[in-house]
């Protein structure tokens, strides 16, 4: 199996798509700006899986051209990606007037322009092999307006709103492009963003990471075009309307 890069390697999905792609065959280039957790999570990897290799790309994704690293540093390392995970992200709560005038720029800055840059970069690659895989982790988000978490809900909407359209356009060429839309997820994304006191985060409504990856991942090997898992009722009620 080709090699698959995952951004945003050492949080709590991240760290599981890793583990469900090596458990496939495949090797990773792991990309976050922990230096130390990706050096972790990597000899976890090859006690787990000795037969993959395991490269580890340090890059923080709030810089102007992360996307222009990650993509030399791949060229060095002479790998084909076949499989692009766009895991990297992060949120935060408070109203949209009162939030920081940097903090919000930054978010759009690695949850969006990042992931569409990587794209333009390697796809290219991919559309010349004829083959390739994609995953944007989207969130349920995408589907619906967030109250005191606006920029962070545009941003996921951003990413579904590309996905979705991209496997249209790519599908004739043998590139699939899957949108993910998990629910809450019972990792530390919650808790970093300061978003435990809302309703989509509340204590006890997650899904464990190992399944959501799982489903992810198996969605993405189908190339299908969304996957959805770990929605509550009112999620899906919420949705209706929404692309």
């Amino acid at each position: 199996m080709a090699a698959a890069l995952i951004t945003g390697a050492t949080g709590g999905l991240g760290r599981v798509l890793a583990f469900e792609h090596v458990r496939h065959g495949g090797d990773v280039i792991l990309v976050d700006c922990h230096a130390a957790k990706l050096q972790a999570l990597s000899a976890e990897l090859r006690r787990a899986a000795p037969g993959q290799q395991v490269e580890l790309v340090v890059v923080d994704f709030t810089a102007a051209d992360a996307a222009q690293q990650v993509f030399a540093a791949v060229q060095a390392v002479g790998w084909p990606v076949d499989y692009l995970i766009n895991n990297a992200g992060f949120g935060g709560g408070g109203a949209f007037v009162t939030r920081s005038a940097a903090r919000d720029p930054a978010m759009v800055q690695v949850n969006t322009a990042v992931p569409m840059a990587l794209l333009k970069l390697f796809l290219p690659g991919m559309v010349a092999r004829g083959h390739g895989r994609i995953l944007n982790v989207a969130f349920a988000a995408a589907w619906f307006p967030g109250p005191e978490q606006a920029t962070y809900f545009t941003t996921k909407a951003y990413l579904a709103a590309l996905g979705n359209a991209l496997w249209y356009e790519l599908k004739p060429l043998g590139i699939r492009v899957t949108t993910f839309l998990p629910g809450p997820i019972e990792t530390g994304f919650a808790q970093a963003g300061q978003l435990t006191q809302t309703r989509l985060f509340a204590p006890g409504t997650g899904v464990a990471p190992q399944i959501v990856a799982r489903v992810g991942y198996a969605g993405m090997m189908r190339g299908k075009r969304q996957v959805i898992v770990g929605m509550a009722w009112w999620m899906r009620w919420a949705a209706q309307g929404y692309p």
